[in-house]
């Protein structure tokens, strides 16, 4: 028996587990780098965002919303109602400022309210009053000339692209204190003491 067959069968039958070791780590190493650059994502798509005037200021658009017609900007905020229109659905939203990664911030000073047109019906319970949003719109205009609401002059912008944020949960973070003697079903404006 010679040494060089030896070895080379040990060379050539060892690598094949050892590859397959090597193709699974690599395999998971790449999976959780997708998953983390996934949750590590803008809101809003790349290309919607390289195209949307982040220089414009709610307060501006507030103030004038026919001058920035056909500008497409990135909002978001707290919904307070949605209805439906002729035009397909009407949702207002409650302005906040945007965190870093384009989420509505918890806070409560807004700069006002805006109205979000989208073209068809969109079903009240997803887009419940009291969910945050983050919308990439055309701002269209005022809503007393596109809605024919005379008393309402908020800016209107028509839906390109949103993200639609899950309610906050209680979490253990974030201990919430509860009055042992407090009686949910009893309205506080209304106790007689």
């Amino acid at each position: 028996m010679s040494g060089r067959s030896a070895w080379s069968g040990m060379l050539f039958c060892r690598p094949a587990p050892f590859r397959k070791v090597a193709a699974m780590r690599n395999l998971t190493i790449l999976f959780a780098t997708a998953l983390l650059l996934q949750g590590c994502t803008y809101a809003i798509s790349p290309a919607t965002t390289s195209r949307a005037d982040k220089t414009i200021p709610f307060e501006k658009l507030l103030t004038d919303p026919e001058r920035y017609a056909g500008t497409l900007v990135i909002l978001g905020g707290t919904i307070t109602t949605i209805t439906v229109v002729k035009q397909g659905t009407a949702i207002e939203v409650l302005q906040k400022n945007l965190d870093y990664w384009g989420k509505p911030e918890r806070t409560k000073r807004s700069g006002g309210s805006f109205v979000v047109l989208h073209p068809a019906k969109l079903d009240p319970m997803v887009y419940a009053p009291g969910r945050d949003i983050t919308i990439a719109g055309e701002v269209l205009g005022s809503g007393s000339s596109l809605l024919k609401n005379q008393h309402y002059d908020a800016p209107v912008l028509l839906w390109k692209e949103h993200k639609l944020w899950e309610r906050e949960r209680l979490t253990m973070d974030k201990p919430q204190w509860f009055d042992p003697l407090h009686d949910p079903y009893t309205d506080p404006g209304n106790r007689n003491w």
